[in-house]
Formats: structure tokens, sequence, C-alpha cells
């Protein structure tokens, strides 16, 4: 790992018991919480709903299936010095609403040497919270992720010990139900061996809400293009370059209700327009860093953005047979701020 220049994004590394890592988490970020997230119209929209029958459910099925991750929002609660319901609820937030403020565009690049490419974006008064954690989380594999602050690891990008690269984002579905939060789907790939586990496990789970999550293996030229909600899971293996914003483009689900912002609209119809172009496929960055169309553009640094939203960070995860090398940049035009791999155990 290394720091190749200043930035507002910090690196932390955690290690110990899922309560532990919850309360590390909850210590970094809890000065960002307090400041700014608690005082939002999200927050207070989300707490309305905090003792709903249905945030009700989902905690008692992430108390049964995923214990480890109850206990890891149990010590983010203590690190955030907040009531457990109500950092419960937080993270059920997209599951509950279609309001959730988190954007995000991702490149999904198959092939020889497939790539996943991805823009964070998310409200931009949480960028002082934010963070790349390294996370050893007892009974669970390692990986890196960024993080916001409040928030469980695994709705943003990653890479976890085996060589897997998630990219993660929000769907604003408004079928939801009961089921587990997506938000802990998300973070029970992070301790896959492989895509197709995952796959497995996103498939046969109850689902609160929707998401869509892109896989990438070392080893593998496949690029998966996962979209969920609460009653269908379709799963694309690309074999050519594609582009995804925040809504459901898939066959099988884009007819489900959900909201369209102007600017995932925006943002998708650009991407797809550069790779039809014959445009810089192979080169991510020239997509994510787009700004082409001012008003709604790719990269996202307007401070009256229509989603409240900004990007905050870049990833490129480049997959070799042996290796995931992943790239992280805090601004446009820069160089990394980040540069850390992970290589594929293989069997004797």
């Amino acid at each position: 790992m290394s720091i190749e220049n200043p930035s507002r994004l910090s690196l932390i590394e955690i290690e110990g018991s899922p309560f532990q890592v919850g309360l590390a988490l909850g210590r970094h970020g809890g000065e960002c919480v307090h400041r700014h997230l608690v005082k939002t119209h999200g927050w207070a929209s989300v707490m309305a709903f905090a003792q709903h029958e249905r945030i009700a459910a989902a905690r008692a099925l992430v108390e049964a299936r995923f214990p480890r991750y109850f206990e890891e929002l149990e010590g983010l609660a203590s690190g955030l010095d907040l009531p457990f319901d109500e950092v419960f609820a937080w993270n059920c937030r997209g599951d509950i609403r279609a309001i959730a403020p988190d954007g995000c565009t991702t490149v999904l690049l198959p092939g020889e040497r497939p790539m996943l490419a991805h823009n964070e974006d998310g409200d931009p008064g949480l960028r002082p919270g934010c963070a790349v954690a390294r996370i050893a989380s007892a009974g669970g594999r390692g990986f890196s992720a960024f993080v916001y602050p409040g928030s469980l690891p695994g709705h943003t990008f990653a890479l976890n010990d085996a060589g897997l690269a998630m990219t993660v984002n929000n769907i604003r579905s408004r079928q939801t139900g009961v089921g587990l939060p997506r938000m802990v789907l998300g973070r029970a790939v992070l301790d896959c061996g492989t895509a197709g586990e995952a796959l497995e496990m996103l498939a046969s789970s109850p689902r609160a809400g929707a998401f869509h999550i892109s896989l990438a293996q070392s080893g593998e030229r496949g690029v998966a293009s996962v979209e969920f909600t609460h009653s269908a899971c379709s799963v694309r293996q690309l074999d050519r370059a594609a582009v995804h914003a925040n809504h459901l483009i898939h066959e099988g689900t884009r007819d489900e209700c959900q909201r369209i912002t102007a600017s995932s609209r925006s943002r998708q119809e650009r991407g797809e327009e550069i790779l039809l172009s014959g445009g810089p496929a192979f080169d991510p960055l020239a997509i994510l860093w787009d700004r082409q169309r001012t008003a709604l553009p790719i990269y996202r640094e307007q401070p009256d953005d229509p989603d409240g939203e900004n990007t905050l960070a870049t990833a490129v995860f480049r997959v070799d047979m042996d290796k995931i090398a992943c790239e992280i940049y805090d601004r446009a035009n820069a160089a990394p701020l980040f540069r850390f791999e992970e290589r594929r155990l293989l069997a004797d």
C-alpha cells in the first residue's frame, strides 16, 4: 500500500472481533455523523421508520443468519455513541424508502484482462468521515473497502483476500419488502471465496431492497452484473463492455417500479454513448471522469447536484490470473492515491 499525495480520504486499518471492528469504524466516523449526518433530512426520514415492523423483521433475520454482522452493527452503534435501533435503521435506509443519497457509476470490462471501474458518489457532507479501510474481522475474510461514516462496509467498492472484487450501485426500488437489508447482503459478499458463492448467496437469501452489484475474480475472464430486488435476482455474465448507473436495466428487472433520477438516466445514457461510439472503451477513467453533459455529468462535483451527491472516490480493479490490482483516486485527472493488490491463493 502506498500513499502518493495528500488527500482528505484517509486510510484506516482495523483488526479484531466483529464488535471491535464495528467499534473502530464508529469511532472513526463519529465526529462526521454527529456534525452532519444526524442533522440531515435523509437521517430524519429514515428515523421516522426506525420502529417499523419491517425493520424489526430485518433485525431478527440479521441476528439469526449473520450474527457476526449483527455484532459489527452493535459495535458501530457503540463507537458512534448512538442508539442501536437508529444505527440499524440507517443501515436499512434503502430498504424502506427510495431516497438513499447514494449514487455511483460502474464500468464493466470483460476480456483477457477484465476490469471493473467505479465512481463512488455520495453526500459530500460525509466526505471527511469516509475512508479506505483494510479490515480483518475475526471469523471472516480480510478485505479493503471504501467506507462511509455510520455504515457497514460492503455497499461501495471492495476487494477481499480471495481475489474477489465488488462494486455496488444504489437502486431506488419502490417494491421493497421483508428480508435481509441490502447492505448486510453486500457485507456478506465480502466473506465469499468465489463469485459463484456470492451469486448463490444473493439469489437464495430473502432480500428487503435492491442493489446492482458487479463482481470480478482473479483467474476469471468474465464479469458478472447482478441486479437484485425484493422479488427478483437477475445475473448477466457479460461478454462485452457495459456501464451501470442507479436504475434497473436488465430485461428481467427493468419493468419493476423504481425511481430513476435525471442524473442516473443521464449517466447511463452518456456511458453507453461512449461505448457505442467506439471511444475509449478500454480506458474506464475516460468514461468515469467524463463531464461532457455539463448539467448532469458522469463525474459529479457540483455543489448543487440535483441528487445531493458528488463523486467522492474512483476505483479501478485490474484482473489477472493470479491477482487483482486496485487503484483508488480521490479526484479526477490525478495520480492514484492508493494502490494495492490481492493475490489469489491457489490450491496445492
